[in-house]
């Protein structure tokens, strides 16, 4: 007799799509965030949705990301009342994988602190930390070698995220130093 071969699957079978929720805080890198939406949608099977922070969105035009956006407003407008869905959980249960880029030095030291005070921070604390979370940061190069920076990157780590490096490359003020990681990239 023949072996037996499982049923090949159909192409008209769709597919599981990889679901990536972006955060993004207020670094300047995230002037960057029309550009790395473009990316990762160029990637086949991939969802993607933004969790930005207020000062994130003076950094970019709302306009140029072809993607659901969501902020602080959008969670309180959702709960109305105890049988209403919370978007912070909810977004944490969509998203196979979440990418913080940029990440400031403020929401770095309010994640390393346990601070959830805001969407973006609110669905991190919630994390399943059986999914991947990374993160890039992104500051001023004297923010950056600030002692205590270290050991928020290492307490984040410490939860189970991934650091993305940060490349050296001229900043915005001027100062050659540290900055976004995806720079160099694009």
């Amino acid at each position: 007799p023949e072996p037996a071969f499982p049923a090949e699957k159909s192409s008209s079978v769709p597919q599981k799509k990889s679901r990536v929720l972006v955060g993004v805080t207020g670094s300047v890198a995230a002037l960057k965030l029309p550009l790395l939406i473009a990316e990762l949608l160029k990637i086949p099977g991939l969802e993607v949705k933004v969790v930005t922070t207020e000062r994130a969105k003076h950094f970019y035009n709302a306009q140029e990301i072809p993607v659901t956006l969501y902020s602080d407003e959008d969670e309180w407008q959702l709960w109305k009342r105890r049988s209403d869905p919370v978007l912070h959980i909810e977004l944490r249960r969509w998203a196979d994988l979440m990418l913080v880029a940029p990440l400031d030095a403020n929401t770095l030291a309010k994640l390393a602190n346990g601070i959830c005070d805001n969407l973006l921070t609110c669905v991190i604390r919630a994390w399943d930390l059986s999914k991947p979370l990374l993160f890039c940061p992104a500051m001023n190069t004297a923010m950056w070698e600030h002692p205590v920076t270290a050991q928020q990157v290492e307490q984040l780590k410490g939860f189970g995220y991934t650091e993305i490096p940060c490349v050296v490359k001229k900043l915005v003020c001027g100062d050659e130093g540290q900055s976004f990681c995806m720079s160099s990239h694009w």
